[in-house]
């Protein structure tokens, strides 16, 4: 899939005000400091599409793009930073779950993961809460070019060893790169695969 356009269209606090549309939704998540604005950036070839920042836990909205304008990506709130307070993180999380949850046009969760790092308890808790709620979803490793190729594929080894401990078969998953664009392609493929799969309405 080659993507021609990219445009902000809406921050909303809860699921209830994002936009009122049957496209479908790919939304994108991972813990705090994860590369998750770099990805986008990088999947959309728009340089400060999704605002990066030194500062993790910057990004507090449902945030949604319009892609090709036939389907939207959707920038969610990052879990586990520290340093919010625990009434801020139950307000997000209760976002985050309202939109998974109640979001009929929602057709997969793409779960970022840090290549670099052993599997994070409370990744593996999110992704089992999909698993559970019956949502879609995929993973998508980032940060690879911060490792060799063979260690890059030991850690995902890894990780895949850890989710059959308790998954009988592994979701679709993805290893990328934003400073070098590895992945790119892959996921874009992906998206495209389940875009013919499920009826696109044209907007009203």
């Amino acid at each position: 899939m080659l993507i021609k356009t990219a445009e902000f269209t809406l921050s909303s606090p809860m699921v209830s005000m994002c936009p009122k549309d049957t496209k479908p939704e790919y939304a994108f998540i991972g813990r705090s400091n994860v590369g998750k604005s770099s990805l986008i950036n990088m999947l959309t070839q728009k340089k400060n599409l999704a605002k990066t920042s030194a500062t993790p836990g910057k990004t507090l909205l449902i945030n949604h793009f319009l892609i090709n304008r036939e389907w939207y990506l959707v920038d969610l709130p990052g879990y586990g930073f520290a340093k919010r307070s625990k009434k801020e993180t139950q307000k997000l999380d209760q976002m985050i779950r309202g939109y998974i949850l109640g979001r009929d046009q929602l057709v997969n969760v793409f779960v970022l993961i840090d290549i670099r790092l052993e599997p994070q308890a409370i990744d593996l808790e999110f992704i089992d809460w999909l698993g559970t709620s019956g949502i879609p979803f995929s993973l998508i490793f980032t940060k690879a070019d911060k490792l060799s190729n063979m260690k890059a594929k030991q850690n995902v080894d890894n990780y895949a060893k850890k989710l059959m401990e308790t998954w009988e078969e592994l979701p679709p998953y993805f290893i990328t790169s934003a400073e070098k664009g590895t992945g790119k392609d892959d996921v874009l493929d992906y998206v495209e695969q389940i875009n013919k799969t499920v009826s696109v309405n044209p907007s009203h």
